[in-house]
C-alpha cells in the first residue's frame, strides 16, 4: 500500500512538472508572436491555454484524493498541500502568457512594441521562460539550491520591469499613451509570470525543509 501511496505521491509532483513545461512553451511563443507580429502563434497559445487549465484540473483532482483517502501527515501533508497552491500559480504563469498572446493578437497586424522597449521584453521573455524550465527541473528534483537559484532571474526581471518606467516616462517618449499603457500592462505580465515561478520554487523549499521562506509582497 505505502509504495502505491508513494507512486501516487511521484504522479503529483510529474503533473506539477508537466505543468511548467507547459507554460514555459506558451511564454516562449507569446513573446515570439509579440516580436515578430506573428498572428498564428498568438493564436496558438490562446488556444493551448485550456490545457493548462486541464492540467491544473487533474492535479487538484489527484491532491483531494489523496487527501480524502490517505490522510497524509508531516512530509507527505506538505507535499499535498504545497501541491495545490503550486498547481494554482502554475496555471496563473499560463494565464499570464494568454494576456501576452492576446495583446498581439489585439494589435495585428501593428507591432505592439515601440522599437525602443523591444530589447526588455526580449529579455524578459528569455528569463521568463528560463524560469519555467528551471522550476521544471526544481519540482522534479526538490533540489533546494536549485530552488534558490531562481531568485536571481526574478530579480533580473524586476530590474527590467522598472527601468520600461523610465524609459515610458522621459520626455523623448513619442508614442503616446496608448503604448504606454500597453507596455505598462505586458510588462507587469512578465514580471508576475517570474514571480509566481519563484512562489512554486519556495513552495518546494517548504516540501524539503518543513519551513516556508520569508515572503515578500510578489507571493500574494
Amino acid at each position: 500500500m505505502r509504495e502505491a501511496y508513494n507512486v501516487e505521491l511521484d504522479n503529483l509532483r510529474d503533473q506539477l512538472a508537466d505543468m511548467a513545461a507547459l507554460v514555459g512553451e506558451a511564454m516562449e511563443l507569446a513573446t515570439r508572436s509579440l516580436l515578430e507580429k506573428d498572428l498564428k502563434l498568438a493564436e496558438q497559445v490562446i488556444s493551448d491555454d485550456v490545457k493548462v487549465d486541464d492540467a491544473r484540473a487533474a492535479c487538484e483532482e489527484k491532491a483531494y484524493a489523496l487527501l480524502a483517502l490517505q490522510a497524509p501527515v508531516a512530509t507527505d501533508l506538505r507535499i499535498v498541500v504545497a501541491a495545490l497552491h503550486a498547481a494554482e500559480s502554475i496555471e496563473r504563469m499560463g494565464d499570464l502568457a494568454l494576456h501576452v498572446a492576446k495583446a498581439a493578437r489585439r494589435r495585428h497586424p501593428n507591432a505592439v512594441l515601440p522599437e525602443e522597449v523591444r530589447p526588455a521584453f526580449a529579455r524578459m521573455g528569455e528569463v521568463d521562460v528560463r524560469l519555467a524550465h528551471k522550476l521544471e527541473e526544481v519540482v522534479r528534483s526538490r533540489d533546494i539550491e536549485a530552488a534558490k537559484s531562481l531568485e536571481a532571474d526574478d530579480d533580473e526581471v524586476d530590474d527590467i520591469h522598472r527601468n520600461l518606467f523610465s524609459v515610458i516616462m522621459s520626455k523623448d517618449w513619442a508614442h503616446g499613451v496608448s503604448a504606454a499603457v500597453d507596455i505598462t500592462l505586458l510588462g507587469r505580465f512578465y514580471e508576475r509570470y517570474a514571480d509566481h515561478a519563484v512562489s512554486v520554487a519556495r513552495r518546494v523549499m517548504f516540501v524539503i525543509t518543513g519551513r516556508m521562506p520569508n515572503h515578500s509582497s510578489s507571493d500574494i
